[in-house]
């Protein structure tokens, strides 16, 4: 994550012109030394989550010039930022500073703004010569932990369990995507591949049961 620019550090920590002020009587928040560390303004907050938002429209550029491991490093930099949004704003942990509580606007647009960094990641995992199944799941998941109506990542989910062999899940998740969009014929083909793996496999438990039983 980038060094802060929207403020000078002697700002960010809180001294004056004349130097760091003194510890203060009473249940002030304080640092290392005793020294009064102020909170992180609302203004550099807003512009690291802007940082973010530039990071994934940069992806987004990329994606639709087909260069998506370009999309994929700017979206991972978007989601490293707001990590730190994350840290800083809502976990209190602002490196030794008072961390100032993210705004209901501010998380709204970090919720929006990852979300769509995770979408857009599936998307371009999936456009790979080597596809990671293990983290488009990982990535679809956490986009259906926070909006559980989203289509796209319903029916990747299912396309992921399938290639790692989790018939089940993918039967799940593909006929979930099914009831939204009933004539999406790349859902209604997995649904028929996914089926005819199911089969098979307890073909095989069936007459692996009759060899055991001779």
């Amino acid at each position: 994550m980038q060094s802060r620019t929207y403020i000078q550090r002697d700002q960010a920590l809180g001294y004056s012109q004349h130097g760091p002020p003194v510890r203060a009587m009473g249940d002030q928040k304080t640092g290392i030394g005793g020294l009064r560390l102020a909170p992180i303004p609302e203004p550099e907050m807003d512009g690291r989550i802007q940082k973010a938002v530039e990071f994934k429209a940069e992806g987004n550029r990329y994606y639709k010039d087909k260069k998506f491991r370009d999309a994929i490093g700017k979206y991972h930099r978007a989601l490293l930022v707001l990590k730190g949004v994350h840290e800083e704003g809502e976990d209190g942990k602002g490196n030794g500073r008072e961390a100032a509580r993210l705004t209901d606007a501010q998380k709204v647009r970090v919720e929006a703004t990852e979300i769509e960094c995770y979408d857009n990641l599936t998307a371009c995992l999936l456009q790979s010569e080597l596809v990671n199944y293990e983290r488009v799941k990982e990535y679809c998941l956490k986009v259906l932990e926070r909006q559980n109506s989203n289509f796209k990542a319903t029916y990747r989910a299912g396309i992921a369990f399938y290639h790692l062999g989790d018939y089940s899940n993918a039967l799940l998740y593909l006929k979930e995507a099914r009831r939204r969009e009933p004539s999406d014929t790349n859902v209604l083909r997995y649904i028929q591949l996914t089926e005819m793996k199911v089969q098979r496999s307890s073909q095989q438990e069936r007459k692996g049961l009759k060899e055991v039983i001779g």
